[in-house]
């Protein structure tokens, strides 16, 4: 690949990271949210309790990004803690009524920034952008080529 072709490629992508950040961080802020808490909300909807270091595996980011942002979540009521009767330094975590609410609305938020982002885009592209995003993302985990 010649350099125009690469720098287009990664101008491209780090400009659609930073605008889609953005508009997602104006989305969230009537929320009362941050970039990243939404996430949290919404694996803990899609899959349930969890213990902070299965939350922070499941969303790619580090245990102390996890711990600020449930900290956040639970001082707002979204989330609480539960001990884990099996082990005292483990506790999960979990969505308060107030943060299953809040979830159904980032969802809702969530489908009008995805409908945002792709206008304008042949239903086939639509379809396989999941998939070759996914594969971009494998192509570059730090994670993967650390082990």
């Amino acid at each position: 690949m010649d350099f125009e072709q690469a720098d287009a490629i990664n101008q491209a992508i780090r400009l659609l990271s930073l605008r889609h950040r953005a508009r997602a961080s104006a989305l969230l802020a009537p929320l009362g949210l941050h970039p990243g808490q939404e996430a949290l909300l919404l694996e803990l909807a899609r899959t349930g309790p969890m213990i902070k270091a299965q939350l922070s595996e499941a969303l790619g980011c580090e245990p102390p990004s996890v711990t600020l942002m449930t900290r956040k979540l639970e001082a707002s009521g979204h989330i609480r803690f539960r001990a884990v009767p099996s082990d005292k330094r483990a506790s999960v975590v979990e969505l308060t009524d107030s943060g299953k609410a809040l979830a159904t609305q980032v969802k809702q938020l969530w489908c009008a920034l995805a409908e945002e982002t792709i206008a304008g885009l042949a239903p086939d592209t639509v379809a396989s952008l999941p998939d070759t995003l996914n594969t971009m993302t494998a192509n570059v985990d730090s994670r993967r080529r650390a082990k």
